[in-house]
């Protein structure tokens, strides 16, 4: 029998992705950024419109990382694409194929669904998580620069003028 197993995440297991984020937030340097709480992400992931959903891999009975995604939509495909925004397994469980099994799993579903595309980003300082993906055949996006609103900055827009 396999010693990985995943499944769906479910309502129950909020702590568990809870500690999975915190975590998350920690390798990468941003755990001053984390405002997540067991209820927002009751609403987020399992409340009148869910957000996002979640993957949990178990590891010989341990919770070993999960995955976080979206749909997001192409106007070029004219199909909607799945967004991972968070993959993470824990450092002592990495190198056992848990991170490869997850995407495995996030291609299945984005197959699935219909999906044209599946895609994510990364820090560009995580050397091991972008040569992991480029292994894969995954291609860096490098014309294409990310921005963000949030806090004060979105607020303002949301209430600037026409």
């Amino acid at each position: 029998m396999s010693k990985l197993r995943i499944v769906p995440a479910t309502e129950r297991d909020l702590p568990v992705i809870l500690e999975l984020i915190q975590a998350l937030a920690e390798y990468e340097k941003l755990a001053h950024l984390v405002t997540a709480t067991e209820e927002r992400l009751r609403e987020t992931f399992f409340g009148a419109k869910p957000a996002a959903e979640a993957l949990l891999a178990h590891w010989d009975g341990e919770c070993a990382g999960f995955a976080v995604f979206f749909a997001t939509y192409s106007t070029f495909l004219a199909q909607p694409g799945l967004y991972l925004e968070d993959l993470y397994v824990k450092p002592h469980l990495r190198g056992k194929g848990i991170g490869l099994a997850l995407l495995k799993h996030l291609a299945r579903i984005a197959g699935e669904r219909g999906f044209g595309r599946l895609e994510w980003g990364v820090l560009d300082w995580n050397q091991p998580a972008i040569q992991f993906y480029e292994k894969l055949g995954a291609l860096p996006m490098d014309e294409w620069r990310k921005y963000r609103l949030t806090g004060e900055a979105l607020k303002s827009l949301a209430l600037s003028g026409d």
